[in-house]
């Protein structure tokens, strides 16, 4: 029995599926089948249901999920202990992002890290922020950037922008020409936004949930640039936090949807226990986005 066995054995579990497990692990599928078939023959029992269209675990399989990770997480401490006496920082990194991530002190972070530890290998994966948090609570990503309305429950959570809401209308707007703004005059107005997912729309949904509102949702976009563009166009009233809206230019008018409190926010988001990969990254963004305190 071999580490990569475990390894893809636990990538198929959780992916339910053969073909994006090999994405993972950066193999052909074949392969992977063909590791899982030798680890079943070395347990004498067969770990996965194939017969479905989604790949199922077995009871077998399900007994032997917990080991498996527990031995690749021990397998993993036995570098991080050996790097914590050396100094030297390896292995690899999975760092995920919100789809449209135009943040550069991120990418700063993140050069800034491999400048200082090349011997780590970064992989980078784009996502909603939704099923980034649960792939940082499943172990699949180490750190994320995210949007949320507040700290995921159950990790560790680095605020690095807290902002209110904003509408952005084309000039000429009914709602342009108002000096003050409320949830219920926007949601009067077809709404362009972000998708369910992310923290900004859930901030938007929760605040009209809580005064009975319910906005016809026109156009959904995952890059501000879009919703601002959509909205230009008169297709309708774009919802988006106070940066993605700002410095727009004259073609647009941004006013801040008074009486929406809740800022939306932009974690970096964690598991407790972090490596010192993980450790030493933190501290990076921390540098890159001015935010003050020890280290993360």
């Amino acid at each position: 029995m071999e580490l990569r066995q475990l390894e893809y054995f636990v990538a198929v579990a959780e992916e339910r599926n053969f073909t994006r497990a090999a994405e993972r692990v950066h193999i052909s599928q074949s392969g992977v089948s063909a590791q899982i078939r030798q680890l079943e023959r070395e347990l004498g029992a067969e770990l996965f249901d194939r017969t479905a269209r989604t790949v199922t675990l077995t009871a077998a399989g399900r007994a032997a999920l917990d080991h498996a990770r527990a031995t690749l997480a021990a397998a993993g401490a036995v570098g991080q202990a050996v790097g914590e006496v050396t100094g030297l920082i390896r292995g690899t990194l999975v760092v995920g992002m919100v789809i449209g991530c135009t943040v550069t002190p991120l990418f700063d972070a993140l050069a800034a890290f491999h400048r200082a530890h090349p011997g780590v290998e970064i992989s980078l994966l784009e996502d909603n922020s939704d099923r980034l948090v649960e792939a940082v609570r499943l172990g699949t990503v180490d750190v994320a950037l995210v949007g949320t309305a507040a700290a995921p429950e159950g990790l560790e959570a680095l605020t690095i922008i807290s902002e209110r809401l904003v509408v952005v209308v084309p000039d000429g707007h009914p709602l342009a020409s108002r000096r003050r703004v409320v949830l219920r005059d926007v949601a009067a107005h077809p709404i362009v936004c972000m998708p369910p997912g992310t923290g900004l729309r859930t901030v938007f949904d929760g605040a009209c949930a809580a005064r009975d509102l319910r906005p016809r949702i026109a156009v959904q976009a995952g890059a501000a640039d879009a919703v601002v563009d959509l909205a230009a166009r008169g297709l309708g009233v774009a919802v988006l936090s106070e940066s993605m809206a700002a410095g727009r230019g004259e073609r647009v008018v941004v006013r801040t949807i008074d009486d929406v409190r809740t800022p939306a926010l932009l974690a970096l988001v964690w598991r407790g226990g972090r490596s010192p990969a993980v450790r030493e990254l933190l501290a990076q963004c921390r540098r890159a986005f001015g935010v003050p305190g020890g280290p993360a």
